[in-house]
């Protein structure tokens, strides 16, 4: 009798075991019907789709504990526009968060030929004013570096400032920004720069 019950509970086991596998395996059918049926559908009801322009879809993927899970696609161009902003800060070929506003203000209302054209973007940085330029590495001492340099003294001199300090620097390349017009401070006379001589 007790051999009996045994083997009784052993195959209710059994059956417990086999229906909750049929359950399972039913479950995952059904979710992957319904991953499949969003894969075909999304793509097609994209409203900013290009014509012509496939979109991936997301594909699923198992999670640790054997679930599956449908990863996002994050199409959102705004990462680029970071890329595109940091990438233009650290060329310093436009605004940046050292941007001196007011200075890009002075120097739009004050000036409009080409020279002015050249500005790319003016910065305080440490006390010293920053005029960014698309002018060449190889523009030093010239005359549209030296206009600019004036004009940033121009500048520090309407703000009151009793130690200017004005670099302009060329247009990002191999070597960075170069400067191609300075004054370091009161004693400095004009804006060319001067190199150390050979010894």
């Amino acid at each position: 009798m007790a051999d009996g019950l045994a083997r009784s509970r052993g195959r209710r086991r059994k059956r417990r075991a086999r229906s909750h596998v049929v359950e399972v395996s039913l479950g995952v059918a059904a979710f992957a019907f319904a991953v499949g049926a969003v894969a075909i559908a999304w793509p097609l009801s994209r409203s900013d789709a290009e014509p012509g322009h496939v979109v991936a879809a997301p594909a699923p993927q198992a999670s640790p504990a054997g679930e599956l899970t449908v990863a996002s696609v994050d199409t959102d161009k705004k990462p680029a526009a970071k890329k595109d902003k940091k990438a233009a800060e650290e060329k310093a070929s436009g605004p940046s968060k050292y941007t001196d506003t007011t200075a890009q203000a002075y120097f739009r209302s004050r000036w409009s030929d080409k020279t002015a054209k050249r500005v790319k973007d003016i910065r305080t940085e440490g006390g010293y004013l920053r005029i960014y330029t698309n002018l060449p590495e190889n523009a030093d001492n010239s005359k549209a570096a030296i206009t600019l340099c004036k004009r940033g003294l121009e500048y520090l001199a309407e703000r009151g400032e009793a130690n200017p300090v004005v670099f302009v620097q060329s247009r990002f390349g191999e070597n960075g920004n170069p400067v191609l017009a300075n004054v370091l401070g009161p004693d400095d006379g004009d804006c060319r720069v001067t190199y150390p001589e050979p010894k």
